[in-house]
């Protein structure tokens, strides 16, 4: 997929993200039972944190992912720990489902896994059995483990 420019930003709190994310374990809370969790690192170990807790389930696990979409080497997948499972009976939690080219990593790791992201882009959100807010593509989302409080000018003054 090429890639497309980011014209929006879409900042997240810690609180967003915490409601977010208890919001996505509502929505899974009906689905079969989980054996355990695997959190895509990095940007899954926090809402993984949350939705274990409130499906209290007390197996986590990792895939330890790097992708360079953002850097110079353009969406280059590097997969640093995987699980060895087919993924049955697993909950796979991501905070964001974007290009889709980590989540195809993913899923091809553990095919018969739930994959649940909390935010969803239309490119990758065919990849995500369950997800709560989708944003459109061209949009930033900015975690708060990326973010520092500055000024921000109002929406009007971004037209162009």
């Amino acid at each position: 997929m090429e890639d497309m420019p980011y014209t929006k930003t879409y900042p997240i709190s810690w609180e967003q993200l915490h409601r977010d994310s208890r919001a996505l374990a509502w929505r899974l809370l009906d689905l079969d039972f989980f054996e355990g969790i695997v959190a895509v690192t990095r940007g899954g170990l926090v809402p993984a944190a949350i939705i274990a807790r409130e499906l209290d389930i007390r197996l986590v696990d990792t895939v330890c992912i790097a992708s360079y979409s953002w850097q110079d080497r353009q969406g280059e997948i590097e997969i640093l720990k995987s699980v060895q499972s087919d993924g049955e009976g697993w909950l796979i939690i991501d905070d964001l489902v974007d290009t889709g080219n980590t989540a195809r990593s993913v899923r091809e790791m553990l095919p018969k896994a739930h994959f649940a992201t909390v935010y969803a882009k239309p490119a990758g959100r065919p990849l995500v059995d369950t997800f709560i807010t989708e944003v459109s593509q061209d949009t930033w989302i900015l975690f708060p483990w990326d973010a520092e409080s500055k000024f921000v000018q109002p929406i009007v003054g971004l037209r162009k």
